[in-house]
């Protein structure tokens, strides 16, 4: 177990993320940028809480590209599982983190990066099956494209662009919920090359 700690980078690596991404959402979660729309008339208001869940989704796809897979395939221990568990509990962590700050806050765009932490992380672990590189680029590649394309005008997302969506529509939430379980699902199942 302590090999495996080490082998993921969970007290280099990922604790520091995660303390990182709560002081981002606590200091800066009412932030934003306006830049311009390439569908749209105007420019987009782009809340820096929409970047966030990146400070998440690319240290899980370090953490889980370390180790050695021949080492892993022998291993007494379930890795997948224990990989898994080790996701699930910074992405939880994020959500938690993000619904308090924003309940204390009264802001929705914090509350938010929980619930787009646990989307842009399930693609990143659906992504990774494919290829492991593409671990890192989804998440990154789909909030560009968000911030650039997902208005159809001023404040009114395309239904494509989960992220955008307010806090509390629920099919939304259910949606980010399944992409999640689908990636967990898919590491834990899939061997890859």
């Amino acid at each position: 177990m302590t090999l495996w700690l080490k082998a993921r980078r969970v007290q280099a690596v990922l604790a520091p993320a995660l303390a990182a991404f709560v002081v981002v959402v606590a200091v800066a979660h009412d932030q934003y940028v306006r830049l311009p729309s390439l569908l749209a008339a105007g420019g987009n208001r782009v809340f820096l809480m929409q970047m966030t869940p990146l400070i998440i989704t690319s240290t899980l796809a370090y953490s889980l590209a370390q180790g050695s897979r021949e080492i892993e395939a022998t291993a007494k221990r379930r890795i997948r599982a224990l990989d898994a568990a080790l996701v699930t509990t910074l992405v939880v962590a994020a959500a938690l983190a993000g619904l308090v700050i924003g309940i204390l806050a009264g802001s929705q765009e914090a509350i938010m990066t929980g619930r787009n932490t646990m989307f842009l992380a399930g693609g990143m672990l659906l992504a990774r099956t494919a290829h492991e590189q593409a671990a890192s680029a989804l998440p990154v590649g789909w909030v560009f494209a968000v911030m650039f394309l997902g208005y159809r005008n001023f404040g009114r997302p395309w239904p494509w662009a989960v992220t955008l969506h307010p806090a509390g529509y629920l099919p939304t939430l259910g949606f980010c919920l399944f992409v999640f379980v689908a990636g967990l699902t898919v590491h834990a199942r899939v061997r890859r090359a």
